[in-house]
């Protein structure tokens, strides 16, 4: 997933604390890339099963072409799912972001267990730059993050980053693009495509299996506490149910610019109306959504065709939509999906 869609690409975290400034961060610009077996704090080099040998290694991205001459010993991942991603090569990072507060390691309970050694949490927005510099990292991951590029400057001064790919500005990347970069970026690229293939064929099999899904219209959107917003295509969320047949809803894809969503009205819920609607909530309940008289009142909610998710798990493992999330999203999401639709 990319961040909610109602506040313009702007992921608000409740009860975390607030991150770094860039003020801040510009004190870090002459910052060295460093690595090393441990810094002052004990933390351990990232766990990594041997690469392919393809070093130095090259990964295309929006700012150019970036290199990395060895197999990384300590990775930070800062983008939304990078940790997922190298963690399901069998990388564990040294800092990682925890976009969706999980606690913990930050991972969802289909990604438990993968790591040996707790990694140092990094703040989201605003990267906490003296903390990701004081882990010495040889490689920095930020795949699918907003494309910033004093962001992507930054942390490109601390050690190697791999940033968003061309057209991949506001989170706009799927789980296999994520995949193939951060494959490349480690060494790992057969290791990469072979767990594509093997989740693409997942997604295949759900298609086969409902073949009602096949051209119906779908809408994704959520609500916060104070505004309604829907996904566009190019969004995790987004690329999820295209590959299962369904099409994003053509209303929200004709208001689509370059954000990741777009804003709805409660004046013009209506425009959520699709064969599907499919709601999550952020920030407030399922309850909040589903009561709604409004919301009750779009077509598809009056047909019964839509689903709210409840669910905590599920509604992250949809959001997250890393190579590791899907599989869970497709156990638990698809049967939904049907239920739904009949």
């Amino acid at each position: 997933m990319s961040p909610r869609p109602a506040d313009s690409g702007v992921r608000r975290r409740t009860g975390r604390t607030r991150l770094l400034t860039g003020a801040l961060a510009l004190t870090l610009m002459g910052a060295p890339a460093a690595c090393g077996s441990s810094d002052e704090s004990g933390t351990q080099d990232s766990a990594a099963q041997p690469s392919d040998g393809a070093f130095p290694a090259k990964v295309a991205t929006k700012f150019g072409t970036v290199t990395v001459d060895e197999a990384p010993k300590r990775v930070v991942a800062l983008g939304w799912g990078d940790a997922e991603a190298a963690l399901s090569l069998g990388v564990q990072p040294v800092g990682a972001s925890d976009w969706l507060a999980f606690g913990g390691d930050g991972l969802g309970p289909w990604a438990k267990g993968r790591y040996d050694k707790s990694p140092q949490k990094i703040g989201t927005l605003e990267p906490e730059y003296e903390k990701i510099a004081a882990l010495k990292p040889d490689l920095i991951l930020d795949t699918k993050s907003s494309g910033d590029r004093t962001r992507y400057d930054t942390l490109s001064k601390i050690a190697p980053t791999v940033g968003v790919p061309k057209g991949g500005d506001q989170y706009k990347i799927s789980w296999a693009k994520q995949t193939t970069m951060v494959a490349q970026a480690l060494g790992l690229s057969d290791d990469g495509e072979k767990l594509i293939a093997e989740t693409e064929k997942k997604f295949t099999d759900a298609a086969k299996a409902h073949p009602e899904f096949k051209g119906k219209t779908i809408t994704l959107g959520s609500r916060t506490a104070s505004a309604w917003g829907a996904y566009v295509r190019g969004t995790g969320r987004v690329d999820f149910v295209e590959r299962l047949g369904f099409e994003n809803n053509p209303a929200i894809e004709a208001k689509a610019g370059s954000a990741f969503s777009v804003p709805v009205s409660e004046e013009n819920l209506n425009l959520l109306d699709a064969d599907l609607t499919v709601l999550a909530p952020i920030g407030v309940t399922a309850k909040k959504i589903s009561s709604d008289p409004l919301f009750k009142a779009v077509p598809s909610v009056r047909k019964g065709h839509s689903v709210v998710f409840d669910d905590k798990n599920i509604s992250s493992a949809f959001a997250m939509d890393s190579v590791l999330s899907v599989d869970y999203a497709l156990e638990h999401v698809v049967p939904l999906f049907a239920t739904a639709l009949k």
